[in-house]
């Protein structure tokens, strides 16, 4: 998949059936789209674009309006939305700074200088709440009738269900925020994910070594940040980690803002995801890991995150996570787990 980051490159394609969106987790939803729009495009031998946008609509008006709490959590960080839109097919995305002149674009402008000029749009699909244009003014009636006026297709999808439930970012958001592993995995398609690169953290696993009895290396972590500062999970979980091993590594993992530790620390107060391998791969040595893209699946969660008064309460909290993540993993088949997990295909038709 083609990654443009806004509209003037040479090398997007002059025409193409667009979808437009925030896609915020790639949901099943989502994913239906998407297959909607593949066949649709290979009928006008078109290639596939998805129009996004960074950062996403809310969070530009929650920080312009000064009310963060109009900022959706994020399910996803910007790497796992596209590398799950490449999973789903998609042939180039387009990522549009969304922004002052973005945001104050009337819907005839937005019609004609992104999706006619910028894209050279020929089919267009959207979801049945569509709304685009300063205001929120335009809607999809507005938009089939420039179609019609200006000579490409325009068609929305109906919303999907599972179990009768409509599937989009705001349910997906309310299993994470429950903790409900199990039912964002079902509205995704997958087990809910965070991938990125592995960097350099306080080091405090290393201080945690002379707590832990009979351990050299104490509580080694591998952290990676989640740029938004509002995820929509957080807390303690059971992981499964991919990109280390041939098979995928049992850990626990802390999503949040580790509230035992100073905020002002390396990390700067950022979100983090901290993850301990249960099972360290020897041949990383103690250093091997930094820089690796990993992908850590968060299989079931085990607490909210706590505040601990000292390093050895700290330590405490952490063995009983690793009891209690290895006793998850002995509850449920090791096949589930030890063979490599693919998206499923079922709404990629």
């Amino acid at each position: 998949m083609k990654i443009f980051r806004g509209l003037q490159h040479p090398d997007r394609a002059p025409a193409c059936a667009v979808t437009i969106g925030n896609f915020d987790g790639v949901h099943r939803g989502h994913q239906a789209m998407l297959g909607l729009l593949r066949a649709e495009a290979a009928q006008r031998d078109l290639p596939t674009c998805v129009l996004t946008f960074e950062p996403h609509p809310r969070d530009y008006f929650a920080q312009k309006l000064n009310k963060p709490d109009l900022a959706p959590a994020r399910v996803g960080t910007l790497r796992d939305k596209l590398s799950q839109l490449a999973i789903c097919g998609v042939d180039q995305t387009v990522v549009l700074p969304f922004n002052d002149a973005l945001a104050g674009q009337s819907p005839q402008a937005f019609i004609q200088n992104v999706l006619v000029q910028g894209l050279g749009a020929q089919y267009i699909l959207v979801g049945d709440d569509f709304r685009f244009g300063s205001q929120r003014a335009g809607d999809y009636a507005m938009l089939d009738a420039a179609g019609q006026a200006q000579g490409f297709d325009v068609a929305r999808m109906n919303s999907y269900e599972v179990h009768g439930e409509r599937v989009s970012s705001t349910t997906v958001r309310a299993a994470l925020a429950a903790g409900d592993m199990p039912q964002a995995a079902k509205l995704l398609g997958h087990p809910y994910t965070i991938s990125g690169h592995v960097v350099h953290g306080r080091k405090l696993g290393r201080q945690l070594a002379e707590s832990k009895a009979g351990a050299a290396d104490g509580f080694r972590t591998l952290n990676l940040r989640f740029d938004h500062w509002k995820p929509a999970a957080s807390g303690i979980f059971a992981v499964l980690v991919h990109g280390l091993d041939a098979q995928p590594l049992r850990g626990v993992a802390n999503l949040g803002v580790r509230p035992s530790l100073d905020p002002n620390d390396v990390n700067g107060g950022r979100v983090l995801l901290e993850t301990h391998c249960l099972d360290w791969p020897t041949h990383l040595g103690g250093e091997g890991a930094y820089g690796k893209i990993i992908r850590v699946e968060l299989l079931h969660k085990l607490h909210d995150e706590l505040k601990y008064d000292s390093l050895d309460a700290l330590t405490a909290g952490i063995a009983k996570d690793c009891d209690d993540a290895c006793a998850f993993f002995a509850s449920i088949p090791a096949s589930s787990y030890t063979e490599t997990r693919r998206q499923t295909t079922r709404d990629r038709i």
